[in-house]
């Protein structure tokens, strides 16, 4: 089985930031992207950005220029970076990834979530 388990939520006021880190474990042969995702309260869950095993980076809109997402593959870690924060980014943060235990069995295992309250 793998695992991520995530770190860093709280409550900051506006224009302050965060920093989420998500660690996997378990039997993980290689990891493709990893991801978080944010559900506020009464929405649906979103991805917010994304990050391949060669680095490359996609971003929702809404936090393009204020969040920044980086990994370490040797460490199985990714980590969030949350500057300018906005009290619209209120939401439980969620890691996910796609693990491969073998060469040719994959997974998508989600993190437990850490909420993230900015007020304003």
């Amino acid at each position: 089985q793998v695992q991520l388990v995530e770190s860093g939520g709280g409550l900051v006021q506006a224009g302050g930031s965060l920093r989420l880190s998500c660690a996997a474990s378990g039997r993980i042969f290689r990891i493709n992207f990893m991801a978080w995702y944010r559900q506020p309260p009464g929405k649906q869950r979103e991805l917010v950005a994304r990050i391949t095993s060669g680095g490359d980076t996609d971003y929702v809109d809404s936090v393009k220029g204020r969040f920044t997402l980086s990994r370490d593959n040797a460490k199985n870690t990714v980590s969030l970076q949350m500057n300018s924060l906005k009290p619209e980014d209120t939401a439980v943060y969620y890691c996910n990834a796609d693990v491969y235990t073998s060469a040719y069995t994959n997974m998508y295992p989600w993190g437990q979530g850490t909420q993230v309250t900015v007020s304003s």
